[in-house]
């Protein structure tokens, strides 16, 4: 994590966010399914963390889960993520930050295509930016 970035008060995130960006990003929260900008977004380009720009992963890394969120098998690089234990609403389960500003992303299954490594990386659209191959 940058150093720039980790000393952001929440005051500065409540301004570069949306308030559901906020929701999501800064207060771990997710997205309803189905419901997000990218769900069925299959174009070629790279997605961005949304609250500092970090590349984060690659359109041929996606795929249709069914889950209703925006999936992935590998990030572009796992220097740029952290994943941290999750244990909240009872259950046990691995969140995805982005590590150049924290901000939660989703979170990562074992259940994603076995030919692909079988993860899954479920992110939240709103925490995502897309940037379409030139």
């Amino acid at each position: 994590m940058t150093q720039d970035m980790m000393q952001q008060t929440d005051e500065y995130w409540k301004q570069k966010l949306t308030p559901e960006q906020y929701y999501l990003m800064r207060e771990k929260g997710t997205e309803q399914p189905f419901t997000g900008k990218y769900v069925n977004n299959y174009a070629d380009g790279t997605y961005h963390c949304a609250a500092c720009g970090q590349e984060l992963f690659a359109s041929d890394t996606k795929f249709e889960s069914g889950s209703g969120w925006p999936s992935f098998t590998d990030p572009v690089t796992t220097e740029n993520i952290i994943l941290t234990d999750d244990d909240s609403f009872g259950m046990h389960r691995v969140a995805v930050s982005c590590k150049n500003c924290g901000s939660h992303l989703g979170h990562v299954f074992d259940d994603g295509p076995i030919d692909r490594g079988g993860q899954r990386y479920c992110l939240n659209s709103a925490a995502l930016d897309f940037e379409a191959k030139k």
